[in-house]
């Protein structure tokens, strides 16, 4: 058939080495040996070093070598990850504060956290391939939406310190006041008070932090007599259900107080306790927003977790982040898609609502499984069984007559412990368990999933004997770690013999009498999580199978190369995943003392100086949980240099008209205007139009932000000049690092003249994407910066340094610390050479890609001698006008193929940027490239008149299935050309689920809940 293009074949490829099976870096790289040769062969080089020599500019080279350990080998690197992880003590962690011990279902474990076809998923920005994850993050937004009573919630967010942060800037937005106030609950968690404040304060949004448990009247006034309130009207209020101090919170008469002045409401909350507390819809918030971590994802050092944000009915177009749709097909279908312009950054720019791109969409699917997993009868279950333990907790202090400060809590107690505070925590500690001292007089014990009869009887004994008969007696050998399960009641050591559990978590005693626990004023009442989903997978059976369908549906990087160009979708190694969930990992508290945790210390001192040894900067943070919180954290350390100068007036950013737009969207977040600078011809930045908006705005510049190599796919030679001309100014230079890929081993951001970058850890260090989230996005700044790194959010830290230092950006002192081990690990492995040759094999493959594609779609910009950077933009412009297929028919059409499109119509419309990594061989490359080649012919036949557009396979792509194998079949070309278009197909096929989704409709129509089951029929 003629669109049945020849696929190119390449003999099996002898290796220029012996193979040595203890190098990971042979397997990190796709193309070796001979397959090295025919590339350079293509590009008309005799070695990989001249290409290199040639497409990288030599002023931008690096005059050293990276200074890092030599490479080991996976079992090396597993043994020492093992030795590290040895160092964190894992006790039983009843700390709170927005953290909690929970149960990871095992099958949620094995198949979705620890599953490639989860977390090497990218963002379902295109949704025909995506609709597995898409419909694991709708349910996610449904069970938000059920238990929080609001009828519109997103797909997730950051942390729950930084959705509240974004709750505060939206009523802000929805208010449209232009002077104000919001109040903040002075019962809201340390950590989220930290990173509010300091978001608020970066755009000028005046917040009152006030005690509201006797009402806002009163709370203003307590706050009033601390310093006058800010002048204007009362925006928001900002309450924390179940609060810091473990009470709960009866918000009806705040809410009735906020609104009776106009004020939203916002109600930071808990999805476990809304189980069995009203909900914040139901007493008249607008928003509320939490985390969903007690839902079975790890505690992981303090993330990566997923927060969640619900809104009430017309405020949907407020939502910062991502929002799951339901629209239809081609066919009329039901189908899922990303709604109202999640990408908005992008659009909008400085004008965006929110600077989030990447959220924690594997975080969040584990969430929402573990909610289909266990039904609205098994979480009720595990939040009376929490209760009740919370409950025994309170009954035993007070037996012991040590006074509990609130009698209304859901799974913290307060104890009130005169001048005990910390030798209670230091005895319960020696005990195995971590409490928390809120000051000197008060200690909490924090209940959750995992907490045991047997923890509460210890943890009594050590609070009661320290707070009621002084220091305890010393601990005998093997009590400092935490006591044993009792093997006649529950545990893997009980007898073989040993009789069931008497009673089921769900029977109705397994909790507290809740009349006389929960008054019913801040009971629940109504149901939740009556769809269908949330009661059909009981059985592990059941729940694989789901799962495994769910997975079926979409493309990620087990099955397919994803060649997004600057989103680098490169191999996510096993072994580089492995070490997340070990226990010693995964069950450590945030707020643990810190000789609990010295391995994760070390790991991440490590990972910070290695990362500044490859960027060329002086420190780095690793706090920042996104590459967009990265650009955030390191305006915000540009605005308090300068500040610290005297010169707050520099609040101007100059960002090429080319940038990412989460780079103007940052900017605006930190408070500072944005000018745009022109691009050249080439793709550059135009000088002339730079020295003009320096000449325009020289005394008010506080810095520009660039991408490096270029957002289009090329090393720019002047970079060494655009840095000089804005240090002349007086303003910093910010090299986002989101291409850090075609840099590492060959250039250093901070020896190009940068001041800070982020990096993207989920890119060119390997940290999956997870189909959105999770990322880590350091900052990296030269050492002028470094007092104005992210500072502590941890309860009660300070800068020991006594430096000025900025607001943390996330609710942890780490961010993802969870994560962090993936990046380790990948530096552990490839060595300083193997991340060198990486580069290298990067710039390699998309110069190859670009060069074959050559003649059939050309490559839009190039750098020195026409050769590209790791990534190139496929033109396809002058194709559109002359057939009308566009770049999105190309990009549909591809699905056909079995591939992932390249990134669509960015950062120019009407192109592809491709992006194939270095982890991707030659026999893949080559798939791609006849792919392509075969879509080009089909656009010929559409040019040729052979068929209109409208009925080509291109406009009619994706097809499904159903669709081929239908009884009518009205196109023009034949079912075989739909379905297999190149003869290797038929071995391997992946269906599209659905055919081209309608995203207006869906736009118009807005859905973000489950449909009913009906409808799919």
């Amino acid at each position: 058939m003629n669109s049945a293009a020849s696929t190119t074949v390449h003999s099996p490829a002898p290796t220029s080495a012996p193979y040595d099976p203890d190098v990971f870096a042979a397997r990190h790289l796709g193309p070796r040996g001979r397959e090295v040769r025919t590339m350079l062969d293509e590009l008309g080089y005799d070695s990989l070093d001249a290409l290199v020599d040639a497409a990288v500019p030599a002023a931008i080279r690096t005059a050293r070598p990276l200074d890092l350990p030599a490479a080991r080998t996976e079992a090396e690197v597993l043994e020492h990850l093992r030795a590290v992880a040895a160092k964190n003590q894992v006790k039983r962690q009843m700390i709170g504060l927005g953290y909690y011990g929970t149960h990871t279902p095992p099958v949620i474990r094995r198949n979705v956290l620890e599953s490639p076809a989860w977390y090497t998923a990218y963002t379902p920005y295109q949704p025909e391939i995506s609709q597995g994850r898409l419909e694991a993050l709708l349910n996610f937004q449904q069970a938000v939406e059920d238990l929080t009573g609001l009828e519109i919630a997103g797909a997730s967010l950051l942390d729950e310190a930084t959705a509240v942060a974004e709750a505060v800037a939206l009523m802000w937005r929805a208010s449209r006041a232009k002077a104000g106030y919001v109040v903040l609950d002075a019962d809201l968690f340390p950590q989220t008070l930290a990173v509010t404040r300091g978001r608020a304060e970066a755009i000028g949004l005046p917040v009152v932090v006030a005690p509201l448990d006797g009402g806002l009247a009163a709370g203003l006034e307590a706050a009033a007599a601390q310093g006058a309130l800010p002048a204007g009207d009362l925006v928001g209020v900002v309450l924390q259900q179940t609060g810091a101090s473990g009470r709960v919170l009866d918000a009806r008469g705040v809410v009735a107080e906020a609104k009776e002045r106009g004020a939203l409401v916002t109600m930071a909350t808990d999805l476990l306790a809304l189980t069995l507390l009203v909900s914040p819809g139901e007493l008249g918030a607008d928003v509320a927003v939490g985390s969903a971590q007690r839902f079975g994802v790890p505690l992981f050092y303090g993330g990566p977790h997923a927060a969640y944000m619900a809104v009430r009915k017309g405020l949907e177009r407020q939502l910062p982040g991502r929002l799951v749709g339901v629209s239809v097909d081609a066919d009329g279908a039901p189908a899922l898609r990303l709604a109202l312009a999640t990408r908005e950054q992008h659009i909008r720019r400085e004008k965006a609502t929110s600077n989030i791109c990447t959220a924690q969409a594997l975080l969040a699917i584990v969430a929402s499984m573990y909610a289909v997993y266990h039904g609205p009868d098994g979480l009720t279950a595990i939040a009376r069984r929490v209760h009740a333990r919370a409950v025994a907790v309170a009954e035993g202090l007070r037996a012991a007559g040590v006074e509990i400060a609130h009698d209304v809590f859901f799974d913290t107690v307060r104890a009130v412990v005169p001048g005990r505070a910390a030798a209670v925590v230091a005895a319960a500690a020696a005990a195995g368990y971590n409490l928390y001292a809120a000051d000197a007089d008060h200690v909490q014990v924090a209940c959750d999933e995992t907490t045991t009869e047997a923890d509460v009887a210890a943890v009594l004994q050590a609070i009661t004997t320290t707070a009621t008969n002084g220091a305890p007696g010393e601990a005998t050998e093997g009590e400092a770690s935490r006591p044993g399960v009792n093997p006649g009641v529950e545990g893997a050591m009980a007898p073989v013999n040993a009789p069931a559990r008497t009673e089921s978590p769900s029977a109705p005693g397994a909790g507290a009498d809740l009349d006389s626990t929960l008054p019913l004023a801040v009971r629940r009442t109504t149901a939740f999580l009556e769809h269908p989903i949330f009661h059909q997978h009981r059985s592990e059976t059941s729940m694989l199978r789901y799962l495994r369908r769910l997975a079926d549906k979409d493309l990620a990087l087990d099955r397919t190369m994803i060649p997004l160009g600057s989103c680098t979708m490169k191999l996510n190694a096993t072994a580089e995943m492995e070490a997340i969930s070990w226990p010693q990992f995964a069950d450590l508290h945030p707020y643990v003392p810190a000789e609990q945790a010295l391995g994760y210390a070390e790991l991440v001192s490590t990972l910070e100086a290695q990362l500044a040894e490859i960027t060329g900067y002086a420190a780095v943070s690793v706090q920042p949980n996104a590459g967009s919180q990265g650009e955030f954290a390191g305006l915000l350390a540009i605005r308090g240099y300068h500040r610290a100068q005297g010169e707050a007036h520099r609040d101007l950013v100059l960002i090429p008209a080319s940038a990412h737009g989460t780079n103007a969207a940052s900017a605006a977040l930190a408070g500072m205007r944005v000018v745009v600078v022109a691009t050249a011809e080439d793709g550059s930045i135009e000088l002339a139009d730079l020295r003009a908006k320096l000449a325009e705005h020289g005394a008010q510049v506080a810095a520009i932000m660039i991408t490096y190599p270029s957002t289009h796919g090329v090393y720019e030679e002047h970079v060494r000049e655009v840095c000089d001309l804005v240090h002349e100014a007086g303003g910093q230079v910010y090299i986002d690092g989101a291409n850090l890929n075609a840099l590492v081993g060959l250039a250093r951001p901070g020896e190009l003249g940068g001041d800070v970058s982020h990096l993207n850890l989920h890119k060119t260090f390997c940290i999956p994407h997870g189909g959105g989230g999770p990322g880590v996005g350091p900052v990296a700044v030269a050492a002028h910066l470094v007092p104005f790194l992210p500072g502590d959010p941890t309860p009660g830290a300070g800068r020991p340094d006594g430096a000025p230092g900025t607001a943390p950006v996330s609710a942890a002192p780490h961010g993802s610390a969870g994560i962090l081990p993936i990046s380790y690990a990948y530096v552990a492995l490839m060595g300083p050479d193997g991340l060198t040759e990486a580069t290298k094999t990067a710039v390699l493959v998309a110069n190859y890609v670009a060069s074959r594609l050559r003649d059939h779609f050309p490559t839009l910009y190039t750098g020195p001698n026409g050769l590209v950077a790791h990534e190139c933009i496929l033109d396809l412009r002058a194709l559109t006008a002359a057939t009308g297929v566009t770049a999105e028919d190309v990009a549909k059409r591809l699905i056909d193929y079995g591939f992932h499109a390249p990134t669509l119509s960015f950062p120019v419309a009407g192109t592809l940027m491709v992006e194939p990594t270095e982890s991707e061989d030659l026999a893949e490359l080559d798939r791609f490239v006849d792919a392509m080649v075969a879509i080009r012919r089909e656009i010929d036949r559409v040019a040729a008149g052979e068929w209109s557009l409208a009925a080509s396979p291109l406009r009619g792509a994706p097809h499904t299935a159903a669709a081929v194998t239908a009884d009518e079949w009205p196109h023009p070309y034949p079912r075989e050309l739909a379905a297999f278009p190149v003869p290797g197909l038929r071995a391997a096929k992946y269906w599209s689920p659905v055919r081209r989704i309608d995203g207006a409709q869906g736009d118009r129509n807005l859905v973000c809940a489950c449909p009913p089951v009906e409808s799919y029929a």
